[in-house]
């Protein structure tokens, strides 16, 4: 008997949605320029007063079935906003191990995800941890694991992410419709801990981070724990809005970018 695989077979059963996760890392949130967030927030998201983006980097272990588990590391970086006065962050930059989770979290979510190297390291309460890309680190977070913090264990968290379908003919157009996406983090952590440390941006034209300048750090964490991971498809959007953006999610060194207001000197 012959088989093709290129036709889905038989599949194990597990609950549709949510994909649970077991994790540990590093959670902090900076403060940049507000120019920055006014030219990388695309609509309908509404920037908060102060200008503020959030990220983690975190190891994953992903339990896909009853069975299965993939282990990767992984780095989510986003803007703090609302959208419709609801509070969440748009995700911009996404980079983690593996190509299949890259690419199923961009076909269904439109996760702008990107394949990356990670490493951890840890040395009693000292935590490293970096993500690199051609050969670059280009992201490095590294602090001191203190106390216990008052904080939920319990929460959920979104995320505001773009799924489409680029255009085959005109360049910054789209082929078909446009959707704001919600991504739906449910964490069950057992462990937060405040850190004190420090974020290093360093410059690669392929993930231009260093042009979000890190201007305050206001907060970093230790988690470990339990998360659930799903989405929601909230509505269409033009395509005009997230055009400008689509570059993020690809590797062109030839992009210049746009240029900001220049910062005086405090």
């Amino acid at each position: 008997m012959s088989r093709l695989r290129y036709v889905q077979g038989p599949v194990e059963t597990r609950a549709p949605g949510m994909l649970k996760n077991t994790v540990y890392g590093i959670r902090a949130t900076y403060e940049t320029d507000p120019e920055v967030i006014a030219a990388l927030l695309p609509q309908p998201l509404v920037a908060i007063e102060r200008p503020e983006i959030w990220l983690q980097m975190v190891h994953v272990a992903m339990h896909v079935t009853e069975t299965d588990t993939v282990e990767i590391g992984a780095l989510t970086v986003g803007v703090n906003c609302t959208h419709e006065g609801a509070p969440g962050a748009y995700c911009f930059h996404m980079a983690m191990e593996g190509e299949t989770v890259v690419t199923s979290g961009r076909e269904r979510f439109g996760e702008p995800k990107k394949i990356a190297e990670t490493h951890f390291e840890r040395n009693g309460d000292h935590l490293r941890a970096t993500c690199s890309r051609h050969g670059v680190a280009y992201f490095e977070i590294e602090g001191t694991i203190g106390e216990a913090i008052d904080a939920p264990l319990k929460f959920e968290e979104h995320l505001f992410c773009y799924k489409g379908m680029p255009s085959i003919d005109t360049p910054g157009e789209f082929d078909g419709d446009v959707f704001l996406t919600r991504l739906n983090w449910q964490r069950n952590y057992n462990r937060r801990r405040a850190m004190t440390g420090s974020i290093t941006l360093r410059e690669s034209p392929y993930d231009p981070l260093a042009d979000i300048p890190v201007r305050r750090l206001i907060d970093m964490e230790y988690v470990e724990g339990g998360t659930a991971t799903g989405g929601t498809l909230l509505r269409k959007v033009p395509g005009e809005w997230i055009a400008p953006h689509w570059v993020g999610r690809h590797d062109d060194p030839r992009n210049t970018g746009v240029e900001l207001g220049v910062r005086k000197a405090a």
